[in-house]
């Protein structure tokens, strides 16, 4: 049956006092290495929509109850599930700006990894290795680091677990606090029931250890009469307590119901689970989705997934069988695998119980093993020499000093990555700030369309004018059948037309990146009764020619350039042919250059037409100038690994071609030109595989069978 944990003499041999310069050395390099990895610059769509709902509370003085975020939709009835946290930051944002919004980050950052140290430490983890645990988790919990409602839901749930901790061991219990703690986080996000969940687990916990404790007493407990007592006063002093957290567990239950929205709040998760989750245009939302491997396995999330549970396994089959970890490992696990936004919350309740397991198991496995028993002398022989003594452990300073360089060394490969830069700052290019300065400027008003990625910035741009509102904010708030339509509308044509008919759009704010290729922005650079007016790296503006944007489109209109990405490679070849053709490219892409500061794309196309000419020298210019002003666009090191190559600096074209692949995804492309560079440096069996890899990816490539085949006739 389960029981209170105890500590292992193995983890009692690690114990380092709290007050330690040793071990305060390594809490601060620790908390150090924590901040420095939520530090990168934050490029989260939601976050401007949440600044808005906190401007909108501080300016109506009340907490709006109607949809004010959208037009099709405005004055319809409205849940806003995270006005507690929106109401929090807007004044950070206002006072202090992108400081406030890193204070942020950085306090409730330390203060949940703070509190589950401290419970870590209450369950007997009182070494060095715990805190590299922290550094591990918090690499896992950075990329719900950015300013979101979870930064707080956080902190709540990490000060939870250190008050049942607490409670569990033996501690002061402060388990009223969990009172607070369920009505705060029912105010700010639609996670609260992680909390009420952690304390069902810890009531159970109690019952079963309860009820084992009681049995052995009772079997313990001697005969007479007056010796039983302290016994039985003992069971009802652990009763008494697994009452007192049911009653709490109910009053946090009660308290979470006093919100603006009442149980309206409090349905929201199990309304998505049950009638929405499987909703098209949530299967587009890359967090609602499985875990990302891909990029998970940088920040150490295989081991902390595969170590949990061996470790927790290990202190089973030790007989100190943790009921709640167990439990914790099998829920938040079982949340977190499907559906990867849970995979903060999962990093943050795995650290106390993997610190405190890898110091006991760690401990274990480095203890001197005890040597046998000598059998006493017989009488007159001399007894046996006394055995050496057993060989003294590190020195604490080492054993200080080892654990800090862990601390770093474990971050080093995810914080190097260069798609989350560290930096006090924006990710300006990943917003429509350009695209909103036009529209502000030229009057662009109207029945507007948009992807949800990018409501959040248009609105705080323009909220509380209801002529420039999203059409659809990054809470999907819709009726069912236009969320439904809405997601086809990147694949669809017959679904953008559908869409079109209902609402009589006058203009589209559309993504590029990742959307070039999708079907709506190919579709409106095809449409003749669209105009493009606007375009940069980041966005692309199509108006109405028809309607009341007409004189816009006449003046502003991009007759060359498109927004899309289907139109280029014949736009390339009939400027290839055509100089009067390349000229007006060229002078659009100027414009373009000149109308954003986010123009690498137009810049890499520039390089182009000076390949295409012959002037090697601008196109590396203009290539450089771009990955100079965004080094995560595509394309810039693949033309400078081209004009190496027309220069015969095969080396150099390799190195591009490396640099190139670390933004981009694998293309048959970037396989045939490696394949050009090996060929030319005479190595031909890498040259042949780059060119079957080119075929693999793409077999309607002829230049990289010609090339395959002239390679197999030379041999």
């Amino acid at each position: 049956m389960p029981s209170l944990p105890s500590v292992s003499h193995s983890s009692e041999r690690e114990a380092v006092p709290l007050r330690s310069p040793a071990l305060i050395m390594v809490a601060l390099v620790a908390a150090a290495c924590i901040a420095v990895s939520v530090s990168y610059r934050i490029y989260d769509p939601d976050i401007w929509e949440n600044l808005v709902v906190g401007k909108a509370i501080w300016t109506m003085r009340q907490i709006p109850h109607t949809q004010l975020w959208s037009w099709p939709t405005y004055g319809a009835p409205d849940v806003k599930w995270t006005w507690g946290f929106s109401a929090l930051i807007w004044p950070l944002w206002e006072r202090w700006g992108v400081w406030g919004l890193f204070g942020w980050r950085w306090v409730t950052a330390l203060l949940s990894f703070g509190f589950l140290w401290a419970a870590a430490r209450k369950m007997g983890a009182r070494g060095f290795k715990p805190l590299v645990v922290m550094v591990v988790c918090g690499l896992v919990w950075r990329a719900r680091s950015q300013v979101r409602p979870e930064t707080l839901a956080a902190v709540l749930l990490s000060a939870q677990v250190w008050i049942l901790e607490t409670r569990r061991q033996g501690g002061k219990d402060r388990a009223w606090w969990l009172v607070p703690i369920a009505w705060g986080w029912a105010n700010v996000h639609n996670t609260w029931f992680l909390g009420l969940g952690l304390t069902g687990i810890h009531l159970l916990h109690d019952l079963l250890a309860g009820r084992a404790h009681g049995t052995r007493r009772a079997v313990r407990a001697p005969a007479r009469g007056g010796a039983a007592a302290p016994a039985t006063a003992r069971a009802g002093a652990a009763a008494q307590d697994q009452w007192r957290l049911l009653w709490v567990g109910l009053a946090a239950v009660a308290i979470s119901f006093v919100n603006p929205y009442g149980w309206r709040a409090l349905w929201q998760p199990f309304d998505f689970f049950l009638n929405h989750r499987n909703e098209p245009i949530f299967k587009t939302i890359g967090e609602l989705g499985p875990v990302e491997w891909s990029i998970y396995w940088k920040k150490g999330l295989p081991l902390l997934v595969a170590g949990w549970p061996l470790l927790a396994v290990w202190r089973a089959r030790s007989k100190r069988l943790d009921l709640v970890e167990v439990l914790c490992c099998a829920v938040f696990t079982a949340l977190a695998l499907p559906a990867q936004r849970f995979l903060g919350f999962y990093a943050l309740i795995a650290a106390p119980y993997v610190g405190r397991d890898l110091e006991e198991w760690l401990s274990a496995a480095t203890a001197p093993r005890r040597a046998p028993a000598r059998p006493a002398p017989r009488e007159g022989r001399a007894p046996a020499a006394a055995p050496a003594p057993a060989p003294r452990g590190m020195p604490l300073a080492a054993r200080a000093a080892l654990t800090a360089l862990a601390c770093v060394a474990v971050g080093w490969a995810e914080l190097s990555r260069i798609e989350m830069p560290i930096g006090i700052d924006f990710m300006w290019n990943k917003y429509p700030v350009a695209a909103c300065d036009f529209m502000e400027a030229h009057d662009v008003r109207g029945r507007g369309f948009n992807q949800f990625g990018f409501a959040g910035y248009q609105l705080y741009r323009f909220w509380p004018d209801r002529t420039r509102l999203p059409f659809i904010d990054i809470h999907q708030a819709a009726t069912r059948d236009t969320r439904y339509v809405y997601a086809w509308v990147q694949q669809s044509e017959e679904a953008w037309r559908t869409l079109d008919r209902t609402y009589h759009f006058d203009y589209a704010l559309l993504g590029r990146g990742p959307f070039e290729n999708m079907s709506l922005i190919n579709q409106l650079d095809a449409d003749s009764t669209w105009a493009m007016v606007f375009v940069d790296d980041v966005m692309a503006l199509y108006v109405r020619r028809a309607g009341p944007l007409d004189t816009l489109a006449r003046a502003f209109a991009y007759h060359e350039l498109p927004g899309g990405a289907k139109r280029l490679g014949p736009l390339g070849e009939a400027s290839g042919r055509d100089s009067l053709v390349r000229a007006r490219v060229t002078a659009e892409l100027e414009r373009e250059i000149q109308g954003s500061p986010y123009h690498a794309q137009a810049l890499i196309l520039l390089a182009n037409v000076a390949l295409a000419e012959g002037r090697y020298a601008e196109a590396s210019d203009l290539a450089r100038r771009a990955v100079a002003l965004d080094p995560l666009h595509e394309g810039a090191h693949l033309r400078l690994a081209l004009i190496a190559l027309e220069e015969g600096r095969a080396r150099d074209a390799l190195r591009e071609l490396a640099r190139e692949r670390q933004v981009a995804d694998p293309s048959a492309r970037l396989d045939l030109v490696a394949g050009q560079a090996w060929a030319m440096l005479g190595d031909n069996g890498k040259a042949r595989a780059a060119y079957r890899r080119a075929l693999k990816r793409d077999p309607a490539n002829a230049q990289a069978r010609d090339s395959l085949a002239a390679l197999g006739s030379r041999r």
